[in-house]
């Protein structure tokens, strides 16, 4: 099959050498926070390679580190999966491999390449040394294989303190590669394992674990993010001194980095703790959860990481690339009505009628999506920023005395203004020119073929909501570097008394909505507001 990227250039290669029969990817979360955007493009890749060559695909949590981790992270990556239309072929944990990687350190024991240290934690860090000299080998270095054996198994059995030691690889000390000073596999950790409770005090670290695990489950090729590239020595080294029976290969791609996100689960965490949002599904957070719940759709979040490839070293994508992307979808899928967040009575005084009825289509480029009615009367609200008392130039809405259209309906002329108390405009007093009926075929008068066109609600069948805009959660990039609480956007959601045409009363939780003129909304089902999506438009290309 044709190469897209240089992974399918390697996947090309096994397939043809003959290496490989079929793909083997996996998806390996720590189950210790929510999917981001970044994770996507990482779902993407493993699961795509799982479509396009028919292979393997397994979800497999890295749940070695019990303080952090818990059932509601993993019950939440699952969902966030199945929501995006993927499926997994096995779902394994690293945890069904403890005896299993408890039995490899002790191959490694045996053959004289692991030893337990007796340092430390803040004692390994002092001796490690840094990019300059090299570290310094641990006393314990020189242990026999026997005491080694014999002092691993008591760590398994619970005889030590936390912390007191380590099994650790014997690697090199002076190795450039600061993965390869004698890096830790196993510590003691006494905590509740989500799965396996407290059977085991000592856990695997997570160089040890990850290609064991490969190995274990036949992963053709281990697919990961570029800051690993530097582990993969630790990698290979652990593949070919364990005994394993296949050996996987790690390849590396580059990051997802998205202009004004947050791509870090500790600094999401932070922000969920310090309740600056209202959970990981907060419509601010660039999370899975919360990207669904802002109402992007899985075909926007798939096609942008189809879009922006897979490269293999890191850059920063401006977030405007996904905005496009779900923008692009919902122009083609969402039904059109109209609504105004900032409403202006207007009050026709040359309407008659008691009320007509309009038909207006759902979608102008989709007659298949029908119809709806819409209500007109002599009591109308507009938008606040549809009227102006001291216009710009070329300002095509409404003045007083002059035209506008109202959508779907007829042209009106503002002849006077009501001030309330505080010198305000709290009402305007139009006529409507009955001539003018969309649609009606009527040639209006060549003075109003310029005229602007704003969207209107009746205000007598007018439907009262909250509406929500949203900002960005990080500041400008004027203030990149700085540290990360000081970037935080403090007033980055904002609420409305919105009013819409009656068709949204009967809206379900999760319809989506083009505000004609103002941008797409989402019904939200826990906050019972219309929340912003994403702007009508941008200028941005992709």
């Amino acid at each position: 099959m044709e190469a897209r990227n240089f992974i399918e250039e390697f996947i090309n290669a096994d397939l043809e050498s003959g290496k490989i029969s079929t793909t083997q990817t996996r998806f390996p979360p720590e189950p210790n926070g929510y999917l981001h955007i970044g994770h996507a493009k990482s779902l993407c890749i493993n699961f795509g390679i799982k479509e396009k060559y028919q292979g393997l695909c397994n979800l497999r949590f890295d749940d070695t580190n019990p303080v952090k981790e818990d059932i509601e992270y993993v019950d939440a990556i699952k969902e966030d999966i199945k929501w995006l239309g993927f499926d997994w072929d096995r779902e394994t944990y690293a945890s069904d491999f403890f005896e299993d990687l408890y039995n490899m350190a002790i191959v490694l024991i045996k053959k004289g390449l692991a030893f337990v240290c007796d340092y430390t934690a803040d004692e390994i860090r002092a001796t490690r040394g840094n990019l300059v000299e090299g570290g310094k080998d641990s006393p314990s270095k020189t242990r026999s294989i026997e005491e080694n054996l014999d002092l691993f198994a008591r760590m398994r059995a619970g005889e030590f303190p936390d912390g007191s030691k380590t099994l650790r690889a014997k690697i090199d000390m002076s190795s450039p590669n600061m993965n390869m000073r004698d890096p830790v596999i196993y510590r003691i950790l006494r905590a509740t394992h989500h799965r396996t409770g407290d059977t085991w005090c000592i856990y695997p670290m997570y160089d040890f674990t990850h290609p064991l695990c490969d190995a274990i489950e036949s992963i053709t090729h281990s697919i990961c993010t570029l800051e690993f590239e530097d582990h993969r020595p630790a990698y290979d080294w652990f593949v070919h001194n364990c005994d394993v029976n296949f050996v996987p290969h790690q390849y590396e791609f580059a990051r997802l980095n998205i202009t004004k996100c947050i791509m870090s689960k500790r600094y999401l965490k932070k922000l969920v703790d310090d309740k600056v949002v209202e959970g990981w599904d907060d419509p601010r957070m660039p999370t899975i959860c919360g990207l669904r719940r802002r109402g992007y759709t899985p075909h926007s979040l798939r096609d942008f990481c189809e879009r922006i490839g897979v490269a293999k070293s890191n850059s920063e994508l401006d977030i405007r690339n996904l905005e496009a992307c779900v923008r692009e979808d919902l122009n083609a899928n969402a039904i059109r009505v109209m609504a105004v967040l900032n409403p202006l009575k207007v009050t026709l005084t040359n309407y008659n009628e008691n009320s007509e009825t309009l038909t207006v289509a759902n979608h102008p480029g989709n007659p298949d999506m029908g119809d709806h009615e819409v209500t007109f009367t002599k009591d109308l609200f507009i938008d606040k920023d549809d009227f102006s008392l001291t216009p710009p130039p070329k300002y095509r809405r409404l003045i007083k005395g002059g035209f506008v259209r109202l959508k779907g309906a007829y042209i009106i002329q503002c002849n006077d203004v009501v001030l309330d108390e505080k010198g305000e405009v709290c009402e305007l007093l139009c006529e409507y020119l009955p001539e003018t009926k969309s649609g009606s075929g009527h040639t209006a008068d060549p003075q109003f073929k310029k005229v602007g066109t704003i969207q209107f609600v009746d205000a007598n069948n007018a439907y009262e909501f909250t509406a929500r805009e949203y900002e960005y959660l990080l500041n400008d990039e004027e203030f990149a570097g700085q540290d990360f609480s000081e970037r935080i956007n403090t007033d980055s959601m904002h609420e409305y008394k919105a009013v819409g045409e009656a068709y949204l009363k009967d809206a379900q939780f999760g319809s989506r909505f083009q505000f004609m003129r103002m941008g797409y909304f989402i019904k939200d089902e826990k906050s019972d507001t219309f929340g912003e999506i994403v702007s009508l438009k941008d200028s941005f290309k992709l």
